[in-house]
């Protein structure tokens, strides 16, 4: 059994959680010793494993079908996380919907991250066969490291007892980063600092003013980091504030509960099934809940989550992971060839 994955506009979202997601579906596999290639023109595999979904992607899926291979579509994306994002995208959301499904119709079977995510897609009217697989998370990376924690308060020039509450999103409205700053606002003795980049111009005017000047001096938006400096940021930190709006899973989410930090969310429905408010995680609806929580937990007025949170994070494992996409193979190897389907693709 031979995998090409395949994953456009690297350098577009390359730094997303799709991009991350891609970095975990080669460890997954090799701990499998499931073979893989990256290059699109290759002929000697049995399975598309596509992660995208432009002009390109398109082309490859057509081309596997012409070749008589089988497509595995991973469904990172939905029209609700589309909306509240880049300039225009809510005015486009339609249309993004419909292209979505026009690919993912073409794919022998599909992946999606949650649960979640995955009723999403069956209320687009997808009938495939969906196994819902958790994007995963490699839970050495993240254990938390003294030597990355120091280095991450001495790049920020922060005390030892400085409160620090960090978040990592792209600045996307629906990210929830205007409710990070003014959560911010009303919080001045605290630092909260925003890991994440994006394309100013893709960005609505409003969201790019926050970023630029329109913040608190407390709030930090230092760009992309990557590396030991984010690693330690995820443990050394105080919290970490995840208040978006929308998605279909979250890696950075995993990524903190990996890094045993206590963790408040947003309580929104794709947490269901994994997470739990007071069991292994904080959640709250509105600022005011979230403002009361952030002060309460980085004073440790409330018990102590991360262990259990880092017992969620082992059962999403790369190991595991690839456990899961290995029976996902199988089951599509299995199928028989649909010739509907490659004449509606080859037309």
């Amino acid at each position: 059994m031979k995998i090409l994955l395949y994953f456009e506009g690297q350098n577009v979202i390359g730094k997303s959680g799709i991009g991350r997601a891609l970095s975990h579906q080669k460890r997954a596999l090799s701990s499998m010793g499931i073979d893989y290639t990256l290059d699109p023109k290759a002929t000697d595999y049995d399975i598309l494993h596509i992660n995208t979904y432009g002009p390109r992607s398109l082309q490859l899926v057509r081309k596997a079908k012409r070749l008589g291979k089988k497509v595995v579509f991973h469904a990172h994306s939905t029209e609700e996380d589309f909306r509240n994002s880049f300039v225009g995208s809510n005015q486009l959301a339609p249309l993004f919907k419909k292209w979505l499904v026009a690919l993912y119709q073409q794919a022998d079977h599909l992946i999606t991250p949650t649960p979640y995510s995955k009723s999403l897609l069956r209320s687009y009217g997808l009938q495939q066969p969906i196994a819902a697989i958790s994007n995963g998370i490699d839970l050495k990376k993240y254990y938390p490291d003294g030597h990355k924690e120091a280095a991450f308060r001495k790049h920020f020039n922060l005390t030892e007892t400085q409160k620090v509450v960090i978040c990592v999103g792209l600045f996307f409205e629906r990210k929830g980063i205007l409710d990070f700053v003014e959560i911010a606002e009303k919080m001045p003795d605290y630092t909260f600092i925003w890991f994440g980049d994006v394309p100013m111009l893709s960005i609505p005017a409003n969201i790019r003013r926050v970023v630029k000047t329109a913040h608190p001096r407390n709030v930090i938006f230092p760009g992309y980091i990557n590396g030991d400096l984010i690693e330690g940021a995820y443990s050394g930190a105080d919290l970490f504030f995840f208040p978006s709006y929308e998605e279909t899973e979250g890696i950075v989410v995993l990524e903190a509960l990996a890094s045993q930090q206590q963790v408040l969310l947003r309580d929104i429905p794709v947490y269901g099934g994994w997470l739990s408010d007071r069991e292994n995680c904080y959640m709250g609806t509105n600022n005011q809940e979230f403002e009361k929580l952030i002060r309460q937990l980085v004073n440790h007025r409330l018990p102590n989550l991360s262990l259990a949170g880092f017992k969620t994070a082992q059962e999403k494992s790369i190991t595991q992971i690839g456990k899961e996409l290995k029976s996902v193979y199988e089951a599509v190897l299995e199928l028989p060839y649909d010739h509907q389907i490659y004449a509606k693709v080859t037309k």
